[in-house]
């Protein structure tokens, strides 16, 4: 199966959220949450990640997480992911209770699309205090990709994870899986990095990108968000409509876009210090804010 019939299938597959110019969304992808340990990318990034989204469930955001928000290829199961990073967790416990938190699946997790291990592992948590279970996100699904349809004009915003542009890490995942966990976790240690991972092979980055463009060309220009590469991608209206969130585990910031009033911007949290030297998160603006309706084409 090609690129194109990959990016085919999770558009025609794709969860429909209805949305306006009053609805509100934060995006982030590939926070590649770990066990706290030194393979750990999310870790150095936590608190940032964590301040931004609390500030984003406070003023009524809708959190769409696009793939790889779990590291499931260093670490064995769920269990470890979730005990360190529980405080996250429950936040995202929160979104969720108010419909508010929807997942797509990445390479890294790719087996959330196994329903019954999503049913084992995230529909709750065993309580060590109480001894019973915890409901965490009971009934959650996992697709790969969301559809958002604006009410009145009819505008589609199509958001993947990306890896349908990678052949290795789509098809070959499960190889990809067993080489990270059997090597290049060990060797990362070293400053070694995995040669499979478009973040970190520009070679199979720019492959990645151009297959991701050929398919939104191919598909009337449609407006499309994207992660996988961690390169922010944030077009201009007339250019090939294919942004890219980043990633959670840029050194010391995460970016993300957001969505609000009709308009999609690129954003950065990171840590900065004020003139007394207290340190604190702070938002920067990358890119826009630029009128989704700009982008729209005519089907």
């Amino acid at each position: 199966m090609s690129s194109h019939h990959r990016f085919q299938r999770a558009y025609e597959s794709a969860r429909r959220i209805p949305f306006t110019d009053e609805s509100k969304f934060i995006i982030f992808s590939d926070c590649h949450r770990g066990d706290n340990s030194f393979a750990d990318d999310f870790a150095n990034n936590r608190n940032v990640y964590f301040h931004a989204l609390k500030n984003y469930y406070d003023k009524g955001f809708t959190y769409l997480e696009l793939g790889d928000g779990d590291e499931l290829w260093e670490n064995i199961d769920f269990q470890t992911i979730f005990e360190a990073h529980k405080n996250v967790f429950d936040l995202m416990q929160k979104f969720y209770r108010e419909n508010r938190l929807f997942r797509l699946v990445g390479n890294h997790d790719m087996v959330y699309k196994n329903h019954r291990y999503v049913a084992k592992h995230l529909f709750s948590y065993f309580d060590r205090i109480s001894g019973s279970d915890i409901p965490l996100f009971p009934g959650i699904t996992f697709t790969e990709g969301i559809l958002l349809e604006h009410e009145h004009s009819g505008q589609e915003l199509f958001l993947v994870h990306g890896h349908q542009g990678d052949f290795i890490n789509y098809v070959g995942w499960r190889f990809s899986r067993f080489m990270v966990r059997a090597l290049w976790r060990q060797l990362q240690v070293f400053g070694i990095s995995d040669p499979t991972s478009p973040a970190k092979n520009y070679r199979e980055l720019i492959k990645v990108e151009r297959r991701t463009k050929n398919w939104i060309v191919a598909n009337n220009n449609i407006f499309t968000i994207a992660g996988h590469t961690h390169r922010p991608r944030f077009p201009d209206p007339g250019e090939i409509a294919y942004f890219n969130d980043g990633s959670c585990v840029h050194p010391r910031s995460i970016t993300g876009l957001e969505i609000e009033n009709g308009t999609i911007a690129l954003i950065k949290w990171h840590i900065t210090t004020t003139t007394d030297g207290i340190l604190k998160v702070d938002r920067l603006l990358l890119e826009g804010p630029k009128k989704l309706a700009d982008y729209m084409t005519m089907k």
